[in-house]
């Protein structure tokens, strides 16, 4: 019986995933799985101008054993778009990687977002201040020829790749079966020999197994826009781009073919364990080292926060800090962070950090965060550990309306080759699947977007039977048992790279050596390849500047009581618990506050009471899926209210949920119950805590369930309450808060809530001035402001800023009347609304045509300002105002104006009060005459219509038809928590 002949040694040296958007069908986890479980002795991730998938297969590859190479495909074009040579770019040591990242950036910042341009003269060294660049140190590189690439062709790209890469270069063969493979390998062996250049095979792989080929195919109709059965010779003639066993390589290449391969392999041995991150360290000033700085400005900051002395419980934690700070070497992170919010608070930026980062009593020194770490329990375990070995994550909301600012003096500061925000991944979900894979079957677009509209069964794998006949399918149809697999299967990919809202990176030396860079979509803005997974799945650091539209309204409210009171006014002289505040507070009085506005929020206000600043922080946090989803608001109430009793089982479980009477609220306590109640170790509890947020997308859990539960019963613990601790913690993946979050939410609830008791009338027009934001639409807020006594005066060319003002009126609540502004006038135009306030400072208007001709008005700007009644001191009513606006319009002329005829003044009847409400709404969002309804309640009275508002799916201004006698108007459509 003879033996088999031993399996050849193999190393894939060209296999794109699916962050080759539209192209591979694989992800680079199942690419790194399968290349281990064939026995590679090597991977390469060569996805096309990108590096956006290989820190997920470097994770991957780790876990299996398996050496990945780094590189990525790259077609070159000359400068009129004509190819040149396709190449397959590997990287050898940390040198080549830097310069093989650079490249894909400058082949990328030339283009548009989601493109590039990369041409042979940048591996030339002949593009401008890329010198460097010339045949790209240290990178392998592999000629892709083309599928019928004639001799004169091939012989000429493989001159020029062994020019540029002497040594360093190859010819790739990739033998798919295809018609054509014979004579292209047949080409390929003349040129080689001609040139010089060895021969390596590789399998141009764009799958893990050839059952993705159906997906590939839809994939590749996605992406030219067009159904499969149009495709043609674009689709892959048979399913051979997969990873292939290596009995079968071997049948399909010369040994010595596949020997290069890992003789290759073996000169890559960069891994991304080797990038180092550094932060930058010119805000460090002369003579001083960035640990010396930071414990500086840390202690000036706690003689500041702390003026008649540093609390000792303060002082150890600082202590702590620094020396933990200091041993990880993350000074200048917190001192590049402590720079940007110095420069936003010295342009009058209201900002304050949150998230993990309000755990630091040294971020509350800085002025970073504002949680004062002698009033709350905070665990700075959670934002910088030594155990958990990943980098601490900062999040600073500034106002939105200016958060462009700080992002601009980020980029001004450092330079667009040192800094970039993070990327976002935008993976397929399932209505985009089922409409894109429904697109590349060639269903009728309509059907399609019946069924994509009411994916929810498809989320849960239920039969959608029914749901397809109502869309016209027949559910029996092998077309559509394929497609519904071709969409389950697409779900999760990759489509796009998009900008994180807010996470910067910012490097000491040139970023785009440490990871590629592009082009956003948003003009002026620039992304990195990977996102914060990534990002801390190598340690790299990022600052969140994140936008917050409450800090907008606070900082405008702010204004306008420091006008009132003739004084600077700041949020540090709002008074601590005050007792109207929290009144107000309870009987759930808090349309336009932060976080506590929603209707679920002004629900639970009346049965939680707070009456402090920790009820205000576990008022926040409970109103969430986690504390809902894990049973944990009756208990609370009950035991709140001395209903129900409280038993802690230990006094270990006592010390951390015993501020929240016995009951979990927030994510530290579930990570404290983990380690004090099971004995997890902190690499467990971390782990843990990545687990609850992903545990529906990753079924993550499972493993955590049986050690926890069983470690309890071991510690003593009976097995109902092991498994209500289970409960909680699963009931966290819905999403809770950490209570440092809550606290940081919790200091601005109550300052807005503080405003809008005492001086309502800064309140509405600060929330006016900020809009788009919050829960509710301005038409609410003026209405509720109105209940509060608040007069509300209507906009008005004669009085009216751009933004809404106050007037003093001492009938008013807080005595002033607000005054709507000319930028709540659809269709107007902030431009003609400063040019409208600027003449007005000069001196008033006369007339409409005074106001035209001053302000330089337009026909449409004249229109929209007689629509909204704003011409009224100067026309009258609306349909006196839009007759003088025509009449104004045709005198526009010199000529005209200097030859005015006698003309009979006409009088137009006013609008009824109906069509006025009308206008206003259509114009402004708003009415300050009655309720719509109010004009109908006899007649829907008659009809026995109960007027109430509706909650549904429903879009702001819908009309609602229900069967059930009811009828309402939407102002606005929630979805989901408030930011």
């Amino acid at each position: 019986m003879s033996r088999m002949p031993p399996l050849p040694e193999y190393a894939e040296l060209h296999c794109v995933s699916n962050f080759s958007f539209l192209r591979g069908a694989s992800h680079p986890e199942e690419l790194v799985e399968r290349a281990a479980a064939l026995g590679y002795a090597a991977l390469a991730i060569t996805d096309e101008c990108s590096l956006a998938g290989v820190v997920r297969a470097h994770a991957e590859a780790k876990a299996r054993g398996l050496h990945l190479i780094i590189g990525t495909e790259v077609q070159l074009a000359g400068a009129d778009g004509a190819p040149h040579a396709k190449l397959v770019l590997l990287a050898t040591d940390r040198a080549s990687y830097g310069n093989l990242s650079e490249f894909i950036t400058l082949a990328r910042m030339r283009a548009d977002k989601g493109a590039y341009r990369a041409h042979p003269a940048d591996l030339e060294g002949k593009t401008p201040g890329h010198a460097h660049l010339a045949g790209l140190p240290g990178c392998l590189a592999l000629l892709v020829s083309e599928r019928e690439v004639s001799f004169e062709r091939l012989f000429a790209q493989a001159t020029w790749l062994a020019t540029w890469f002497a040594g360093r270069a190859w010819i790739a063969a990739a033998n798919l079966l295809r018609a054509t493979d014979g004579v292209r390998i047949e080409r390929i062996e003349r040129v080689a020999h001609l040139t010089g250049l060895p021969v390596v095979a590789a399998g141009d792989v764009h799958m893990h197994v050839r059952s993705r080929k159906p997906l590939q195919d839809a994939l590749t109709a996605i992406r030219l826009g067009r159904p499969v059965a149009e495709c043609g010779f674009a689709l892959a003639s048979n399913a051979e781009q997969y990873l292939r066993p290596r009995i079968r390589l071997a049948q399909l290449y010369p040994a010595e073919w596949l020997a290069e391969t890992v003789a290759i392999a073996g000169r890559c041995r960069f891994s991304l364990d080797e990038l180092r991150y550094e932060y930058p360290e010119e805000i460090v000033p002369p003579g001083e080292t960035p640990t010396s700085h930071l414990r500086a400005l840390t202690e000036a900051g706690a003689r500041r926060r702390f003026p008649n002395g540093v609390p000792d419980k303060v002082r150890t934690l600082i202590e702590k800090e620094l020396a933990l700070i200091g041993e990880l070497r993350y000074e200048a992170f917190f001192l590049t962070v402590e720079d940007i919010v110095r420069w936003a608070r010295s342009q009058g930026i209201l900002c304050q950090g949150r998230g993990s980062a309000a755990n630091s009593a040294v971020c509350y020194c800085l002025g970073i965060t504002e949680v004062d770490p002698e009033r709350c329990n905070l665990l700075f375990e959670r934002f910088v550990s030594r155990e958990r070995n990943e980098p601490p994550d900062i999040d600073v909301d500034f106002e939105h309306r200016r958060r462009e600012e700080v992002i601009q003096y980020i980029y001004g500061k450092y330079g667009r080759q040192r800094t970039a925000l993070a990327a976002t991944v935008i993976c397929y979900r399932s209505r985009s699947a089922l409409r894109d894979t429904g697109k590349a079957l060639g269903f009728d677009p309509q059907r399609i977007d019946r069924v994509a509209k009411s994916h929810h069964w498809f989320d849960d794998g239920r039969d959608g039977g029914e749901r397809m006949r109502e869309a016209g399918f027949d559910p029996a149809s092998p077309a559509v048992a394929q497609w519904l697999a071709l969409a389950a299967a697409l779900r999760g990919f990759p489509r796009h790279l998009s900008q994180h809202v807010g996470g910067f990176v910012i490097a000491r030396d040139s970023l785009a050596r440490l990871a590629p860079i592009e082009n956003a979509a948003m003009q002026a803005r620039s992304v990195i390849q990977w996102d914060k997974d990534d990002l801390e799945a190598l340690g790299l650091l990022k600052v969140d500047v994140l936008a917050l539209g409450m800090l907008s309204a606070l900082r405008r409210a702010l204004e306008f009581i420091g006008r009132k009171l003739g004084r600077p006014f700041a949020l540090g002289d709002i008074p601590d618990g005050d007792r109207p505040t929290y009144e107000m507070i309870c009987a759930a009085d808090t349309i336009g506050t932060f976080q506590i506005e929603s209707r679920a929020q002004m629900s639970m206000l009346p049965r939680l009471k707070p009456q402090n600043y920790y009820d205000l922080v576990i008022q926040v946090a409970i109103v969430r899926p986690g504390p809902i989803q894990g049973g944990m608001i009756h208990p609370y109430l009950r035991r709140r209210n001395g209903e129900e009793s409280v038993d802690y089982e230990k006094d270990e479980i006592r010390a951390v949920l015993e501020r929240t009477l016995g009951v979990p609220i927030f994510q530290e306590q579930v990570i404290q119950l983990a380690v004090v109640a099971a004995e997890f170790t902190p690499g467990e509890a971390d782990a843990l805590r990545r687990s609850m947020a992903a545990w529906k997308r990753k079924g993550g859990l499972g493993p955590f369930r049986e050690r926890l539960i069983s470690r309890m019963i071991a510690r003593g613990y009976s097995p109902d309450f092991a498994e209500r601790i289970y409960g909680q913690i699963e009931g966290f993946g819905e999403y809770g808060f950490p209570e440092s979050h809550a606290a940081s939410f919790a200091l601005l609830a109550y300052a807005s809530c503080w405003i809008k008791r005492h001086h309502p009338d800064a309140f509405l027009a600060a929330l006016l001035n900020s809009q788009p934001m919050g829960f509710y639409a301005p038409a609410q807020l003026v209405q509720d402001a109105r209940r509060h006594g608040v007069e509300v005066r209507p906009v008005d060319v004669s009085a009216s800023a751009v933004e809404s003002t106050l007037e003093p009126c001492p009938m008013s609540a807080g005595g002033h009347a607000v005054r709507l502004g000319l930028d709540r006038i659809g269709g107007l135009g902030l431009a003609a609304a400063e040019r409208i306030a600027a003449a007005r400072c000069e001196r008033a208007f006369a007339s409409v045509e005074d106001l035209m001709l001053r302000a330089g008005l337009n026909a449409a700007e004249l229109g929209a300002l007689a629509a909204s009644g704003a011409l009224a001191p100067l026309a009258g009513h609306r349909h006196q105002a839009h007759w003088e606006t025509l009449g104004t319009e045709a005198r526009r002329t010199e000529m005209l104006r200097s030859a005015r005829f006698a003309e009979r003044p006409l009088t137009l009847p006013a609008p009824s009060e109906g069509e006025n409400i009308l206008a206003d709404y259509a114009s402004l969002g708003l009415t300050l005459g009655r309720h719509p309804l109010a004009l109908l309640r006899t007649r829907l009275a008659r009809m026995r219509l109960a007027l109430e508002m509706l909650s549904g799916k429903y879009h702001e201004g819908d009309t609602i038809h229900v069967e059930r006698g009811e009828a309402g108007l939407v102002f606005t459509a929630v979805h989901g928590q408030p930011a």
